[in-house]
This record gives structure tokens, C-alpha cells and sequence, in this order.
């Protein structure tokens, strides 16, 4: 029983680590009060997804989808998760610059990076 568990956790470590940076990555989000860390953690949590999403489309003795000769038969790599990836890290930078862009504008503003001193310095305006 604890052989047979042991083989399923280490066989499907991956999962795993997708759930530990998960757990980092919201950590950070939470606890953290400085701007930037959360921006670090949030870019740590789209990792983690990035990982869990990727995970889901490998297949054991798979190859990679290329087109093969008429009446080879292959078990193929599922592609799609590859593509969704490669747009939603698009968008995971993109939102990445906008929110710097932000912190940078809120401390050339307010001179604070602090989540509490930065509510403090908008109520007392």
C-alpha cells in the first residue's frame, strides 16, 4: 500500500511541483505587502499553471505531432495545451509590464511601494 503510493507520487512529480509553486506563488500574493513581491508572486503563480497545463498534454510513448508516412501509425503529444501556453504567457507578460508600469507610476506618485503606507497616502490626500 505505501509502496504502490510512494510510486504514484513519484511518477507524477510534476503535479507536484505545480502545486508547491502554486502555493508559493499565492503565499507572496497574500502575505506579502510590497508591490513588486506581489507582481513576483503572481508571476510565480502563472508559472505553476503554466506547468499544471503543460502536464496534461504528455502521453507516455508519445512523439511529437509532425506528419509521418502513409500508414505509420504514432501516438502523438497533444499540441493544444502548447499553443494555449504560448498565448496565455504572452498575456502573463503583458500584464506583467502593465502592473510594473503601474508600480512605477504609484511610487513616482505617492513615493511608497507598501500596500498599507500606500492606503494611507491616498486617504490623507
Amino acid at each position: 500500500m505505501i509502496e504502490s503510493f510512494f510510486e504514484l507520487f513519484l511518477s507524477r512529480y510534476n503535479y507536484w511541483m505545480a502545486i508547491i509553486l502554486m502555493l508559493i506563488g499565492l503565499y507572496a500574493l497574500i502575505a506579502k505587502q510590497n508591490l513588486v513581491k506581489k507582481i513576483i508572486g503572481l508571476n510565480i503563480f502563472q508559472t505553476a499553471i503554466y506547468l499544471f497545463y503543460i502536464s496534461f498534454a504528455e502521453v507516455r510513448g508519445g512523439t511529437a505531432p509532425i506528419y509521418t508516412a502513409e500508414g505509420v501509425h504514432a501516438l502523438y503529444v497533444n499540441p493544444l495545451p502548447h499553443v494555449l501556453i504560448l498565448t496565455a504567457i504572452v498575456v502573463g507578460v503583458s500584464v506583467t509590464a502593465v502592473a510594473l508600469s503601474l508600480i512605477v507610476r504609484i511610487y513616482e506618485e505617492y513615493g511608497v511601494l507598501d500596500e498599507d503606507e500606500l492606503m494611507q497616502a491616498v486617504r490623507g490626500r
